[in-house]
């Protein structure tokens, strides 16, 4: 069902930036829109692609999710190990997708550091979605851009971009959720749509939920009136019936409910909601403070401006057509940053991952705001060449103050991630594991989950050879064939991780106590330790 454009609300979503005069954006169509996005498409895969294998650190993140989506390509199951609920499932049955060919002709090559080529995609699309969506908000084109480059270039993009997170492929089908919202077509379909895509971004991080509000203000408002009642629902409907499926699952297992001897659906939730918190993001002494500042150690601009910006447009939504035009994204990064406020949540690294889209759409619509403000406000027919001419200079004074704070910033950012070299400890690790160790087939080896997969590769049999540390402890399935504790392994890797988390992981900790450094890469805390048990020495 198509509907004309409307016209007595068209001042609703309006906005007198200079692109709204222009009618509704086709960007299909637009070669001024394809070249401009292109070029900085192009700009934005070459910055995050660059060294993308040596920096940042590997993480036990990205190793699990690619471990888990490594056992739905070889059919073992829904992860590498037991399944217990700890996120919806269809995040890393994506990425099993997205890394299904390379695997496929070099199998080797599934492993953390290469696979990280193929966040290239999922960045490259979210960066064109962005643009879309900016363009369909009615920003003119260069602070479509403008957006585009604060998402894609931010140093704190770059860095949390190339991570194979689950957090990335959340944010792209948010984001085309908020482009088929904000659809000038105002087709019924399109809002159906939305309400899928927003389902799919929840089921492949369930954090995604908080932004649902927002994407629900960009669907209203952009709906048509006469059919918005309809729109809205079916969008809603639409998502509840594809979330759904995932309770739906575990009921068809018998897992929705805790039981003696099987996971739970309710287990995994009830395990999320009381993680420990990391404490106030404001108090320095505490966790949630240090996520913040490495965030901030990247890029101030995007995180500080950009919320600031998004309650700024929040309180002048009466006044503002600007406002009224990103209403939805300004709400989503408010929604966001209150809930990394809350003063004893847990807030891990990739969090701000989710807010990023929405920080920079704020942010370039404040940019345009400010400049149509200098450009035409107050203006009159007939206006002096010379007060024209001053307008343009102010603008020109406003543009380079901005890119002479931000630039020096950003090109320091972005030169660590593009010249340094992170990885070579952890690449030492799985070359000597694969080099050194006689027998791996019948080996038992403790691993942080960024050398899971090497490991498995160099012939350590996949979960009771290879094992993930922390199934040591917190695995039944593993713990029963470790009877003897840690007289049970061979080596343990002690990477940063497994260092930090074995305090509270007996049979680790054990390991750690009971055994000698054989070889050792890198050197202060991010060194990588592959120790040889007393058991192997004492050749029980």
């Amino acid at each position: 069902m198509r509907i004309p454009a409307q016209r007595r609300g068209a001042a609703d979503t309006a906005s007198t930036l200079p692109a709204r005069r222009g009618g509704p954006v086709r960007f299909r169509s637009s070669r001024p829109d394809l070249l401009l996005c292109g070029a900085l498409l192009l700009a934005i895969v070459l910055v995050q692609g660059w060294n993308i294998t040596n920096f940042p650190t590997l993480s036990d993140d990205e190793g699990t999710y690619l471990a888990q989506a490594w056992a739905v390509q070889q059919g073992r199951g829904l992860a590498h190990y037991t399944y217990w609920y700890d996120h919806p499932p269809l995040g890393w049955i994506q990425i099993a997708g997205l890394t299904y060919l390379p695997s496929l002709f070099v199998p080797d090559s599934m492993t953390v550091a290469p696979m990280r080529f193929s966040m290239l995609a999922v960045s490259a699309a979210s960066a064109v979605l962005l643009y879309v969506l900016a363009r369909r908000l009615r920003l003119p084109r260069w602070a479509a851009g403008l957006a585009m480059g604060l998402f894609g270039l931010s140093p704190l993009s770059v860095v949390l971009q190339r991570e194979i997170f689950l957090d990335n492929i959340a944010v792209m089908w948010m984001l085309l959720a908020f482009c088929l919202a904000a659809s000038p077509s105002r087709h019924l379909w399109h809002h159906f749509a939305s309400g899928l895509a927003a389902a799919t971004a929840v089921l492949t991080k369930e954090t995604m939920l908080v932004v649902l509000p927002a994407l629900l203000v960009t669907m209203w408002r952009h709906s048509h009136r006469d059919t918005r009642k309809f729109a809205v629902t079916g969008a809603v409907t639409a998502c509840a019936l594809i979330g759904l499926t995932y309770p739906l699952y575990a009921l068809l297992n018998a897992e929705l409910l805790p039981g003696s001897g099987h996971v739970s659906l309710v287990d995994g939730i009830t395990y999320q909601m009381g993680r420990a918190g990391s404490g106030f993001i404001l108090d320095p002494g505490s966790g949630s403070h240090g996520v913040f500042e490495s965030w901030l150690y990247y890029d101030t601009v995007l995180p500080l401006g950009g919320l600031a910006g998004a309650v700024l447009l929040l309180t002048t939504t009466r006044w503002s057509v600007t406002a009224r035009a990103l209403a939805g994204p300004a709400l989503a990064a408010v929604i966001l940053g209150l809930v990394a406020l809350r003063p004893s949540g847990y807030l891990p690294a990739m969090y701000v991952i989710q807010a990023l889209p929405f920080l920079a759409l704020v942010l370039a619509g404040g940019a345009a705001s400010v400049t149509h403000a200098v450009l035409r406000r107050r203006r009159a027919p007939g206006e002096r060449r010379v007060l024209a001419y001053g307008r343009w200079a102010l603008v020109g004074v406003l543009a380079a103050a901005a890119a002479a704070y931000v630039l020096p910033r950003w090109y320091d950012g972005n030169r660590t991630a593009l010249t340094v070299d992170a990885n070579a400890p952890y690449r030492q690790a799985a070359a000597w594991l694969g080099r050194e160790v006689p027998d791996p087939a019948s080996t038992r080896v403790l691993v942080d989950d960024a050398l899971w997969l090497d490991a498995v590769h160099h012939g350590f049999a996949p979960g009771p050879g290879a094992i993930w540390f922390y199934k040591a402890d917190l695995d039944p399935a593993v713990t029963k064939t470790l009877p003897r504790g840690w007289q049970d392994i061979d080596y343990v890797v002690s990477s940063p991780t497994v260092r930090r988390d074995a305090v509270t992981l007996p049979n680790v900790k054990a390991a750690l106590e009971h055994s000698t450094p054989v070889a050792v890469f890198g050197e202060g805390e991010d060194r990588i330790e592959i120790r040889r048990t007393d058991r192997v020495a004492n050749g029980s």
